[in-house]
């Protein structure tokens, strides 16, 4: 692809793609890195965040219906962006015509390719929308009928399926192809529910309380990241799923704790919010990163929180090194984990992950609580929580580390808002598809 500057929606949109599919880049943060450098209107800045995501959801989808077209043909990596983002406008946008999206996506061709690669869009194109596209039903095999349908590899929809059974994973899949709502947590530390709604609706974003967590809010309209609220710190972008983990802690203000894995920092706030330095409250947040470590501090300070917090940049599997045994009243382990719950706000990682993935992270997970565990109080929690729903990663750690601790028990995880009380497990698993927040679990581990 030329190295061009091409001002236009779609234009921002193919490169953000090439970007995230040839170099691996994060979604997020390469579109809002290309979205500021450009000049589009705040319009077709929401056409190229539809066309981005879009695109990623849907991946296999769109190159199951491109393959016909373009016969094992070797093109490069752009055109065949190029192609799967016109194909997506062509079935999922019905407000824009056919002959906008071909002509816009020819043009494209023609400012970044050569003659040859124009004519080669151009006609493929013509054939899309002459001989239309291919029925996904026409496949056999269920397990890849749904991978297709849903864009999911095979190996998710089938431990999906084997975990949760058919109707509830058909509800994951589908639910992990929606678009994600923005949800910000009030930090109380600096304002009410009530007063930030009022001030929110004053500075042009209108929300509504969440369903999910107890501080949470979901934007209905508006951009709460240009705001004075979110500026000053009385609100923080957080996924409602994942407030309830700390929602679970029950700390109190007085607790020392410890956020074994916390960078970006949002927990560690929403931990140091609850807590009174006055009284001796303070939270040790660790990562192995240095820069993520400066993240959590610009995190806090941002939120009016940063004598309670404490960030140290260390791997939580050497906590040895540095704290002693029963420092902590309460050790939050949001821990490294596959991020299935988040496919709808990340869809790239869906294509890089292996189920072993899972298995050697579950390894990683258990040697942090191992690590973490003798420096807990009697009688403190651990309360361990991840952003996948594989239960390998899940269920699975806590009942290997209660094998080799006898001295933890499980404890019911209680949230706010009581979701999910009638379960009968102890610890308690969100699906994309239950509320339409993330998917995420927690469990709480007492010393006793």
């Amino acid at each position: 692809m030329k190295n061009k500057q091409i001002n236009t929606a779609r234009g921002a949109a193919l490169k953000t793609l090439d970007q995230v599919l040839q170099n691996g880049a994060y979604s997020n943060l390469q579109l809002n890195q290309n979205l500021k450098s450009s000049q589009l209107s705040e319009v077709d800045k929401r056409l190229a965040t539809n066309l981005v995501y879009g695109v990623l959801q849907h991946k296999l989808t769109l190159e199951y219906w491109l393959a016909p077209f373009i016969k094992g043909k070797k093109i490069e990596s752009w055109v065949k962006t190029l192609l799967l983002m016109s194909i997506y406008q062509y079935r999922y946008l019905d407000r824009v015509p056919d002959w906008a999206v071909t002509n816009e996506s020819i043009e494209l061709a023609k400012q970044l390719g050569n003659p040859g690669t124009r004519r080669f869009v151009t006609g493929v194109l013509h054939a899309v929308l002459r001989q239309g596209l291919g029925d996904v039903n026409a496949i056999e095999d269920p397990i890849k009928r749904r991978s297709v349908e849903f864009s999911l590899p095979q190996w998710l929809v089938d431990e999906s399926i084997k975990q949760y059974g058919q109707p509830t994973a058909d509800a994951i899949f589908k639910a992990v192809n929606e678009p994600a709502r923005v949800s910000l947590r009030v930090n109380e530390v600096k304002t009410t529910i009530p007063q930030a709604i009022a001030i929110l609706k004053e500075q042009g974003v209108e929300v509504v309380p969440s369903q999910v967590a107890k501080a949470g809010l979901v934007v209905k309209s508006g951009d709460v990241v240009n705001t004075d609220s979110f500026m000053q710190g009385l609100v923080t972008i957080q996924d409602e799923s994942a407030m309830l983990a700390v929602e679970s802690m029950t700390i109190n203000p007085a607790d020392q704790v410890l956020d074994a894995c916390a960078a970006p920092g949002g927990k560690t706030v929403q931990i140091a919010a609850a807590l009174d330095e006055k009284q001796g409250g303070s939270v040790t947040a660790l990562d192995i990163h240095a820069h993520k470590i400066k993240l959590i501090e610009k995190n806090a300070q941002r939120l009016g929180v940063a004598e309670r917090v404490h960030a140290c940049q260390l791997d939580a599997r050497k906590v040895d090194e540095k704290f002693e045994d029963g420092q902590f009243d309460k050790i939050l382990v949001d821990a490294p984990c596959s991020g299935i719950g988040l496919l709808r706000r990340k869809p790239e990682i869906r294509y890089d992950k292996k189920l072993s993935d899972s298995q050697n992270l579950h390894e990683i997970q258990l040697a942090i609580l191992n690590a973490v565990a003798p420096k807990l109080k009697k009688g403190g929690i651990i309360t361990y929580s991840t952003c996948t729903i594989l239960q390998q990663e899940n269920d699975g750690t806590v009942q290997a580390f209660l094998a080799a601790h006898p001295e933890f028990r499980l404890l019911k995880t209680q949230t706010a808002r009581a979701l999910k009380n009638a379960r009968t497990g102890a610890t308690l698993t969100i699906l994309p598809s239950d509320y339409g927040s993330d998917g995420f679990f927690i469990s709480n581990l007492q010393r006793l």
